[in-house]
């Protein structure tokens, strides 16, 4: 199955939201990989801090890890340059895909 979702940078916060997804931490991109998740993309549109996410998964996908301590710990690292929920969760907005072309 593939996913889409928008989330939201906080302005001024481009550069920083890049190093730290260049550094991902190894136990959390394991455990996306662990959990089905493959082809994670993240694109940034600089003047709206628009993230859109696109992601293939064929177990539970990464939008549904919320209560796994890792991510809560990865949103409590990111919370201060996006936009979240009270849970340090991001605030994200599924996507409908309406066209594919394989």
């Amino acid at each position: 199955m593939r996913e889409a979702f928008v989330m939201y940078l906080k302005k001024g916060h481009e550069e920083e939201y890049e190093r730290r997804h260049s550094e991902i931490w190894p136990e959390l991109a394991a455990l996306l990989k662990e959990s089905g998740v493959s082809e994670y993309s993240i694109f940034l549109e600089k003047e709206t801090g628009k993230l859109f996410a696109f992601q293939h998964n064929t177990g539970q996908g990464s939008q549904d890890l919320g209560q796994n301590p890792i991510v809560q710990k990865w949103w409590a690292y990111m919370a201060d340059i996006m936009e979240t929920n009270e849970d340090n969760s991001p605030i994200s907005i599924p996507l409908r895909e309406v066209f594919y072309l394989p």
